[in-house]
């Protein structure tokens, strides 16, 4: 006799970036129309590693953890926000800070470690928890490292949270694997 299964403990895959959005395969999920496509260019967040280096000024060129704040510290340029930005935008913001001290400073940043990209799976998975990525997943990626489904999940009804700029967005995916007869 199978048992009535609540939506409690129907699968919930919940992914939290904060940088990068879920790559997901077309065929899974309907893209609303007007959604602008993921940008191209990384950006920066908490606990990514920088080395900022200064052209002929190595009392100035540093390397430095973003805080959780989203801000870093850096000789002559005081506090700076980084998190949320592109390498060339902070880049230029440093160079502005620097001109005041150094006559027509070169600056280059270079993100070294990528440790602020971050999915949460909840539900009816093995080991529900908070995932560090390097890359971009699919649904399925996190789904594996997160163990698989448990007997009382629901594939059919796997839910995609993902923050954009216009807010939270939910996108129902079935990853039902079984095949129909």
């Amino acid at each position: 006799m199978r048992r009535r299964v609540s939506w409690k403990r129907a699968v919930v895959l919940t992914i939290l970036l904060s940088a990068s959005p879920l790559v997901v395969p077309a065929a899974d999920i309907k893209v609303p129309a007007g959604t602008a496509p993921p940008e191209s260019e990384y950006r920066m967040g908490a606990e990514d590693v920088l080395e900022v280096f200064v052209w002929k000024e190595p009392e100035l060129s540093t390397t430095v953890t973003i805080r959780p704040d989203g801000r870093i510290s850096l000789p002559l340029a005081s506090e700076l926000e980084a998190s949320g930005k592109t390498a060339a935008e902070l880049q230029a913001e440093i160079t502005v800070r620097l001109s005041k001290y150094v006559v027509q400073p070169v600056v280059n940043v270079m993100v070294k470690q990528v440790n602020s990209l971050k999915i949460s799976v909840l539900g009816e998975v093995r080991r529900p928890d908070v995932y560090r990525i390097k890359n971009r997943v699919t649904v399925l990626d996190a789904i594996a490292m997160a163990g698989g489904f448990t007997d009382l999940a629901r594939p059919n009804k796997v839910i995609v949270l993902r923050n954009t700029a216009t807010g939270p967005q939910r996108i129902k995916v079935n990853i039902n694997t079984r095949r129909r007869q």
